[in-house]
């Protein structure tokens, strides 16, 4: 249902209320868990983003959070959406699911504030924030810019254009473009998003993502690499996972 009360936002992502990104990008992962969260586990598609269970906080309250206590600036919350694609390109087997998106997320601050903007916080914090001990978020954080090949930045249009599609493809239907024509911002749903070349998701539309979140653009990653091969750590953890899954509630 959409909100009786419509937001027109301004044309750049700069001067954009910082709260209305944060809404904007959960409705987006929100809509992209609840779509990847049908895909079956398989050992090799575990990572280290993946939890035990799903945390039980909201991905809008989560953003809150770090915003609150960390105070992200707006350009590394539309690069979370540049390094979902980058990731998605280099690991075809990783899905945002209701089961990684949280580490990834505060993955993707802590080390895009640390390697771009003039004042961060201690990783003691950013763990405190995000729910999970220091160590762990060292370990992400490495397991990121691995991800990443250490590719943290990219140009002002690219993070502009997300913002655009952001704004076109939110289902909530109460945001518009300032200066926009009303029929070009419209609400979509997961199945329109997949039809769409512009659409900023549509990597993540399919189980085996070879589309960018900007447009159709082909991975790169060679499904029959080694590296994608399940540790065995990770074939513990999906085992534990299974068992669990299997007790009476």
């Amino acid at each position: 249902m959409h909100s009786s009360t419509r937001v027109i936002l301004p044309a750049a992502f700069e001067v954009a209320e910082i709260d209305d990104l944060a809404l904007l990008i959960a409705n987006m992962l929100e809509r992209l868990i609840a779509h990847n969260d049908k895909i079956p586990l398989l050992p090799e598609s575990l990572t280290r983003f993946h939890s035990r269970t799903v945390p039980n906080i909201s991905v809008l309250d989560y953003l809150r959070r770090i915003i609150k206590w960390t105070k992200v600036e707006k350009s590394c919350l539309l690069l979370t959406l540049h390094y979902v694609d980058q990731i998605c390109a280099r690991m075809p087997l990783f899905t945002l699911s209701s089961l990684t998106c949280h580490r990834f997320i505060i993955a993707s601050i802590t080390v895009c504030s640390k390697g771009l903007c003039d004042s961060f916080c201690t990783n003691a914090l950013y763990a405190r924030v995000g729910g999970i001990p220091v160590p762990e978020l060292n370990i992400l954080e490495r397991e990121f810019l691995h991800a990443i090949d250490w590719r943290l930045m990219c140009t002002r249009e690219v993070l502009q254009e997300y913002y655009i599609n952001l704004i076109r493809t939110d289902s909530s239907g109460r945001f518009g473009l300032e200066g926009a024509p009303e029929s070009e911002v419209e609400d979509s749903d997961m199945d329109s998003l997949s039809s769409r070349s512009a659409s900023p998701m549509d990597a993540q539309v399919r189980h085996r993502p070879s589309f960018s979140l900007l447009g159709n653009r082909e991975s790169s990653s060679v499904l029959g690499d080694t590296s994608t091969l399940p540790t065995i750590e990770q074939n513990m953890a999906f085992a534990a996972l299974q068992h669990s899954l299997k007790k009476p509630p």
